[in-house]
């Protein structure tokens, strides 16, 4: 039998568990309330994933019932976490679904790309030497002493990316159509940045792009052996990085023509 002087001490002792692990458990129920608002306020994840989000918020219904009975604090905690667990699921399920359908998009325009090019190909050769002068036109290329060089926007792509967006597929076909129906060119991708963030960084971007313009050319019929791509990052710079304006201009991928004998001019 224990001595009757320990009793309150145990008690004491008890008490202070208890206290650490309500607090735990409340701290359990504020990360799954968290959880559950942020995925609660996206309508593509509610549309998307409306099951898991229901998941969430049952399981958080029954850690917060749990919170009100002393001495279940283990209770409160196990259903707090399952309730973050089915938010974060929810999330993830939903930006699975948005990738496929991003994925389904693409290759769907990619097709209609490609059927354009079949149908390019099959132009009267009778008019094939007018359509190839009037597609250098529509190239909005520029002579320089380095040659013809056909400059693309930031806009073309995703913000802080190397992921092209839907406007640069107009673009890059009209390039793809020349190259299609005039073999004998090649053309170097140089991509460029302006001098903000990490330099390092920005060159990895600049090569990024520019080898995102040359898969894409590519994955449309275009022989790997007649593209090279390189990156500069910050450097070669057409516009002051002083401006918002003048960074957008330096942020940039230019598409290099080479003579028609398919000879480039030196990489800088």
């Amino acid at each position: 039998m224990k001595p009757v002087y320990l009793i309150p001490v145990l008690l004491v002792a008890l008490g202070a568990l208890q206290g650490c692990a309500t607090h735990e458990s409340q701290q359990h129920l504020q990360y799954a309330s968290t959880a559950l608002q942020s995925v609660s306020e996206e309508p593509q994840i509610l549309q998307d994933a409306p099951k898991d989000v229901e998941r969430a918020s049952e399981s958080l219904e029954r850690a917060k019932r749990f919170a009100d009975f002393w001495g279940n604090a283990q209770d409160v905690s196990h259903y707090a976490y399952l309730s973050k667990r089915y938010s974060e699921i929810a999330r993830q399920h939903s930006e699975q679904l948005q990738n496929q359908r991003r994925a389904t998009q693409l290759s769907m325009e990619h097709e209609r790309l490609r059927q354009a090019v079949q149908e390019a190909r099959m132009l009267d050769l009778q008019h094939q030497g007018r359509w190839l002068e009037d597609q250098m036109v529509s190239l909005a290329a520029a002579e320089t002493d380095r040659g013809l060089v056909m400059t693309l926007g930031d806009v073309l792509f995703r913000a802080a990316s190397a992921e092209l967006g839907s406007s640069a597929n107009r673009t890059l076909l009209k390039v793809v159509h020349f190259l299609q129906l005039n073999p004998k060119p090649r053309v170097r991708v140089e991509g460029y940045t302006d001098n903000r963030g990490d330099a390092a960084e920005n060159l990895a971007l600049s090569k990024a792009r520019a080898q995102a313009v040359g898969d894409f050319m590519q994955s449309l019929g275009i022989d790997a052996g007649r593209i090279e791509v390189v990156g500069y990052g910050e450097q070669y710079r057409v516009a002051e990085n002083a401006s918002a304006r003048g960074r957008a201009q330096n942020r940039r991928v230019e598409i290099l023509f080479s003579d028609e004998q398919g000879r480039l001019s030196s990489p800088r």
